[in-house]
């Protein structure tokens, strides 16, 4: 078990929250907007005729051409091995400048060697930060390069794909996999579909960082309790500052 607690403490888990680059369709640059009524042609599930721009609210957040990062929640394992503890210590980015947003995460990403997890990482939370760091001119770090490397070079893990096994047909939430595992729920107060809401109408990013905080720890308990084979330790969760340069009303 010495392995796994090692490998343990180098891997920062990861959740992030995205919103709709504005908040208006119309408030968007008429070439993302034209390039917006493209891709809502493809992803519209009612195949009758809709108004361009009508799925912009609801959708664009998704895709990182049209999206943008509000905040990042990072997380991280330190082992007390004289008290059985294990310590898990987390922490939201969040900033109205998605640039220095990603700057702060690219600094903390750029300090050791780490394994990334997340649920769903390789499809969603990973990609998309690379594509928000591009387009805001962030270099990416080293974790994030995967270009030219070989698959297990890529120091990624993703809990939605450790539990298929090998199994490609089903997408399973972290909201069953943690109902499954006796989790407690992040979706008490605030669940995905209601981030952009939240984000642009209600102007309450803290709601946001506290749903995003949440995520984190989720994940990495679902992580915990796919090696059931750890003897009992008492876990203990300890939320560091958050950034200073937060979203104000």
């Amino acid at each position: 078990m010495a392995n796994f607690f090692d490998q343990l403490g180098d891997i920062l888990f990861l959740d992030i929250e995205t919103a709709s680059l504005t908040e208006n369709f119309e408030d968007l640059d008429p070439r993302l907007r034209d390039e917006w009524i493209k891709k809502e042609k493809l992803i519209q599930t009612d195949h009758g005729k809709i108004e361009p721009g009508s799925l912009y609210f609801d959708k664009a957040g998704i895709h990182a051409e049209f999206g943008q990062v509000i905040c990042v929640g990072v997380g991280y394992f330190q082992r007390k091995k004289k008290d059985k503890k294990l310590i898990f210590r987390s922490k939201v980015f969040a900033d109205p400048d998605e640039r220095e947003l990603l700057l702060s995460l690219n600094s903390l990403l750029g300090k050791k060697k780490w394994i990334l997890c997340a649920h769903n990482g390789k499809e969603f939370d990973f990609p998309y930060l690379c594509r928000r760091m591009l387009v805001q001119g962030v270099p990416l770090p080293e974790p994030l390069q995967i270009a030219g490397k070989k698959p297990w070079e890529v120091r990624h893990l993703d809990t939605l794909e450790l539990w298929k096994f090998g199994d490609y047909k089903h997408y399973t939430r972290l909201e069953l996999l943690a109902a499954v595992f006796g989790i407690p729920t992040s979706k008490e107060d605030l669940d995905g579909s209601q981030v952009n809401t939240t984000f642009h109408l209600e102007k309450d990013i803290n709601r946001i960082k506290v749903y995003c905080r949440k995520d984190v720890e989720v994940t990495a308990r679902v992580y915990l309790a796919m090696h059931p084979q750890l003897d009992e330790m008492e876990l203990e969760m300890v939320h560091l500052e958050d950034s200073p340069k937060d979203h104000k009303d």
